[in-house]
């Protein structure tokens, strides 16, 4: 630990990480539920604002690790530590990695909720226009990639 620690700045930063994932967490359950009834009105906001959260994480983490440097173990960093400080700075930290695993476990399956349905969606263009040959194509005629981002599929002949 850094000279001249200071208990209640360490509470403070430890505190304001778990707050910030909490509010992370909960703008990616509304991201989630816009993709999945596919709401995309509010979408790009919630980029944003998932993007300010994220810079304001970051400027959080930053001060964490002025404060506990990496190649120190935390609990070996608050060992010498009065017993009430380290217990309530041991349970904010458990604390702050729950949330952290919670939000990544959340964020692990969606990711695969998005890839089942860029999978079925490219199976199901495959089954249907089998003559494409696996190619996407704007309606101009262009080739465009197939990374299935974007598309939209015109069913008027």
């Amino acid at each position: 630990m850094k000279e001249g620690w200071n208990y209640t700045r360490c509470l403070s930063v430890l505190s304001g990480e778990i707050e910030i994932l909490k509010k992370i967490s909960a703008v990616q359950g509304q991201v989630r539920q816009a993709v999945m009834s596919r709401e995309w009105a509010d979408f790009d906001e919630k980029n944003r604002e998932l993007s300010r959260l994220g810079e304001e994480f970051e400027r959080f983490e930053g001060e964490r690790l002025l404060l506990f440097p990496e190649e120190t173990p935390f609990y070996a960093a608050i060992s010498e530590l009065p017993g009430e400080e380290r217990m309530e700075l041991s349970r904010i930290y458990r604390e702050l990695k729950m949330e952290a695993h919670k939000m990544r476990a959340v964020n692990e399956t969606f990711l695969v909720y998005l890839n089942e349905a860029k999978s079925l969606a490219a199976a199901y263009l495959e089954a249907v226009c089998p003559a494409r040959g696996g190619k996407l194509y704007t309606r101009k005629g262009r080739k465009v990639s197939q990374d299935l981002r974007s598309i939209v599929i015109n069913n008027r002949y």
